[in-house]
Order: structure tokens, then sequence, then C-alpha cells
């Protein structure tokens, strides 16, 4: 059955219900409309994500199941457990959005392409700008090696992507998140070995959707002034 497909620029007309998204491919439900803030926020808020390429129509996720990580659950191996304690490294908080997004945007290794196009890049700064997106730089030196970015739901941390420049700084940053910042769900959306080897499980999307009210306050307002940046030394 195809999906909905909205005129571009639409922001107004709800979302099915994500019961509705396709088994194939996995989790599909709506295609078109807006990357607006309303759009957005409103997308996170119902368990849905936006993933496209460039030269494609915005495409609307709910994948079932869903990858997530339960913060004190976190799994540290033995080297990585050695460059935390290090402790040359530094974690900021929201100083340095773009610089992660377009690091994060950049190619991988066996990719030419990227879905981090530059009206998403437009569109989560709007976001940040509102508190709602956030940022981890990890810094060395006073140079930003690595970092994630994602969406703030409550108590729920929607993670979009992470990079590093060096060893280890993904992860230290995920560490960060699950250790220091105070959520109670990290969602991850799709799973891969990486993640599931850092305590990362899958879960149903309809025990997700239950988490996300559970824990997301969304009867709050969604709106909120940006925080201010900081920096902490990583111990």
């Amino acid at each position: 059955m195809p999906v909905p497909f909205l005129p571009p620029n639409d922001d107004a007309t709800p979302f099915p219900d994500v019961e509705q998204a396709l088994p194939e491919p996995n989790g599909l439900l709506m295609a078109g409309g807006a990357l607006s803030p309303a759009r957005l926020i409103n997308a996170y808020r119902s368990g849905i994500f936006p993933w496209f390429e460039e030269g494609e129509p915005i495409l609307w996720w709910s994948p079932d199941p869903r990858c997530i990580i339960w913060p004190d659950q976190i799994r540290v191996s033995r080297s990585l457990g050695k460059t935390l304690r290090k402790g040359h490294l530094e974690i900021a908080h929201n100083t340095a959005f773009r610089t992660v997004m377009e690091a994060c945007a950049e190619p991988r290794a066996r990719s030419s392409g990227t879905w981090i196009t530059n009206s998403m890049v437009e569109a989560y700064q709007a976001l940040h700008s509102l508190g709602i997106a956030k940022s981890l730089e990890v810094i060395c030196e006073g140079d930003v090696v690595g970092g994630l970015y994602g969406i703030e739901i409550g108590d729920v941390f929607v993670g979009e992507s992470m990079f590093s420049l060096v060893s280890d700084a993904s992860k230290v940053a995920l560490v960060h998140l699950a250790r220091d910042c105070g959520y109670r769900l990290i969602d991850c959306q799709l799973s891969t070995p990486h993640l599931i080897n850092m305590g990362a499980e899958e879960i149903s999307r309809a025990d997700y959707i239950a988490y996300l009210k559970r824990f997301g306050k969304l009867d709050s307002p969604p709106l909120t002034p940006s925080p201010e940046p900081r920096k902490i030394r990583l111990v």
C-alpha cells in the first residue's frame, strides 16, 4: 500500500498513526511535506524521524523494532575505559552544533553520499536555536575531534548521528550522554553492531512509543530557550 505523499512545505497535515508504517522498507510512513520546526517537533514527539538523500522527497520513518540504550546499561570496553581514564579530552555541550552536524554529514568510508543534506542542517539549526536539538562536542587541544547531535524530548534523547576524527571520540560522547546528562532513554533509531556492542538493544515500536509517552513529558510545552554552552573536563 503506498504511503501518503504531501505537497512541499505542508507542515499542517497530521502524520498517519505509526502502526500504518510499511514493513518494507521498514518503517516508511509518509513522504513529502516540510522540515519546519513545527513538523519536526510533531514528528519526534510521535516517534517519527526524517531520513532521505539529496534529490529525494522528505521521507518520514517509524521503524519496528526500535534500537534504544538504557543509560545505566551503557557498555564500556577495556580500551574505551583506558581512553576515558586518560582525561585528555573535554566534553562541551552545545558550543558547536553546526560544526558537529556538518562533520556528521561528511561521507563515510565506502559511501559517496550523505543523508544530512543542507536543508537538514538548516532545519536542525533552527531546532537548536529553540533548545530542542542538542550537541555534544569532544574537544582535544582546542579542536572538535568528535561528537554527536540529536533531539531532546523531555527525558528522552533521540540520537541522530555522531562522528570521530580520532579513535573513540564518538564513543566518549555516547558514554557521557548516557552517564552524565540525566536522560531516561536514548533512542538510537536503527541498530548497528557498533551500538549493540555498547549496550543497545531492540524493542518493539509499540514499547518505544509507550516509553516516549512516559518519559517524553509530552504534556509540557516543547519550545524552550537554548541552554548556555558549557564545557567540562572528561575524567
